[in-house]
């Protein structure tokens, strides 16, 4: 059989990173994330269901800097999801496929997941201003 010289695909190495690649990726994380905040949910009616001594024993770790830390991180990853699953319904009808639309959409989607989360974060008393 001959041999053919053909150039290999270029691979992760190679491509710089762009916005849209990045975005869909942290999409996927933050999917996979949400079923494992899931869990987390599932876990915290398994405790208010058991009585007052699971469920604060479960408290305890909610209230802790890494109970904390994944509740936001929860929370980001909800609206982080949302918005982008919105901007790829507009994708879905062929709104907003051209590069400079994708980037303003992309950019916005972060800006408004952030500040979603924020002011969730704010209005549940987890942080405060």
């Amino acid at each position: 059989m001959k041999t053919v010289n053909r150039p290999l695909s270029p691979h992760l190495q190679i491509y710089k990173p762009q916005l849209t690649s990045v975005l869909s990726i942290t999409h996927r994380g933050t999917g996979i994330f949400l079923s494992f905040g899931i869990l987390l949910m599932t876990l915290w009616l398994i405790s208010l269901a058991l009585g007052e001594e699971s469920y604060n024993t479960f408290h305890e770790h909610v209230i802790s800097w890494y109970g904390k830390l994944l509740l936001i991180s929860f929370i980001f990853s909800l609206f982080y999801h949302l918005a982008n699953g919105i901007r790829h319904l507009f994708w879905d009808i062929g709104l907003g496929l051209d590069i400079s639309t994708t980037y303003r959409s992309g950019y916005a989607m972060i800006f408004i997941s952030i500040m979603l989360t924020l002011l969730t974060l704010i209005l549940g008393n987890v942080i405060s201003i």
